[in-house]
């Protein structure tokens, strides 16, 4: 099949699109405010500075889709007017707002945490009255990564939060949720409806960013079905084409949705080498209309995010079952340049992996250390 997709966004998830697209005979091109972006090396970028930037991006392709969900939807109504995009503008719209979003799980009966809306400095001292504390404020757009956010933990620190992040902004207050561990799920949604999705993710975080992921999650097999029959109620709601992530709380009182991306994840890079079909390729065959491959695990797997610095290669692939992923990123502090992903022939053999990679990662990943991985 001869089609090019145009993708919103040039950093490693747009590149991991066309890595998985070119065996299909598909190209991509990429709308991206750096030029030499993680992408550049693997088809035509178009800078968002040019004049006539978003027409040139809509004569680069036959079909579009995006690799961040903050895609200025001005960007996408001036697009889809001439051509179709996956995922749709729906699914972004909402997952740009975080009250939207609430109250789309709310309508799908997908329990979360209790909330409020958030625009004042009253305002937000009547969700502490209501929800108690400690809770969680967040911009409602915008953030990442662990940013736009302040957890509140004693009233003395209401006007703190309030001067940090409600000036100007729309706010989202939620109860502090008790969890256990986090994990994700992501599936994917053909033209036809068709719905696969892959083994739970738990993930782990490191200052606000995720630092590895374990597949399958940990005794989590009472977990999957709960967590699929959410995503598929999502999927089938929003008429979605292409791969979407849910991330949930694990809590005493069972699954609490967190929030969702309409696109690729961080938590599903192991599906590269750990899965039959990886997200990148189904989420391409989605959008250009192809059969979905299977999300069959092959076997276990963590992957580990590459922050801040570059190990050396060759430590890396020294490792038995080690994959080494480079984005083409400069290092700089708290920045995703890589990930790597182990899996080795035999499950028991993690645990010792994960503390061989620890001792050859530059800090602060020594974090990785303590993995203990029962399957």
């Amino acid at each position: 099949m001869d089609k090019t997709i145009g993708i919103f966004g040039g950093g490693q998830l747009g590149r991991m699109m066309a890595q998985a697209a070119l065996p299909l005979n598909i190209q991509c091109t990429f709308l991206e405010a750096n030029v030499d972006c993680p992408a550049a090396q693997l088809g035509q970028v178009i800078s968002t500075q040019a004049a006539n930037a978003i027409h040139d991006f809509l004569n680069s392709a036959d079909v579009f889709s995006l690799e961040f969900e903050n895609t200025p939807l001005a960007d996408v109504d001036v697009l889809t007017q001439h051509k179709a995009m996956f995922p749709p503008r729906q699914a972004l719209a909402i997952a740009q707002h975080r009250l939207s979003e609430k109250a789309l799980f709310d309508q799908l009966d997908i329990p979360v945490a209790p909330y409020r809306g958030v625009d004042s400095l009253e305002s937000l001292q009547h969700a502490v009255q209501d929800l108690g504390l400690p809770l969680v404020l967040k911009t409602a757009t915008g953030g990442y990564d662990g940013k736009g956010q302040f957890v509140l933990r004693s009233a003395e620190q209401i006007a703190q939060a309030w001067a940090e992040l409600g000036p100007a902004k729309s706010l989202i207050a939620e109860s502090f949720v008790h969890f256990s561990r986090e994990v994700s799920i992501i599936a994917v949604r053909g033209q036809n409806g068709d719905v696969k999705t892959w083994p739970l993710a738990e993930n782990h975080h490191h200052h606000g960013i995720l630092s590895h992921s374990i597949v399958p999650a940990p005794n989590s097999a009472d977990l999957q079905p709960l967590a699929q029959d959410y995503i598929t109620r999502l999927l089938n709601h929003l008429d979605y084409v292409g791969v979407l992530t849910l991330e949930l709380f694990v809590t005493d009182q069972g699954l609490f949705a967190n929030e969702m991306a309409p696109r690729v994840h961080n938590s599903g890079h192991w599906s590269i080498e750990g899965a039959v079909c990886s997200q990148f390729e189904n989420h391409i065959r989605a959008v250009a209309g192809l059969p979905l491959g299977s999300t069959e695990l092959i076997r276990p797997t963590v992957m580990v995010n590459i922050i801040g610095k570059h190990p050396r290669t060759a430590d890396v692939l020294g490792l038995e079952g080690a994959h080494l992923h480079l984005y083409n990123k400069t290092e700089r502090e708290g920045r995703k340049i890589g990930h790597i992903t182990l899996m080795p022939t035999h499950s028991e053999q993690l645990t010792t992996l994960c503390r061989q990679l620890a001792q050859i990662l530059p800090e602060p990943l020594a974090l990785h250390a303590d993995i203990q991985i029962e399957l």
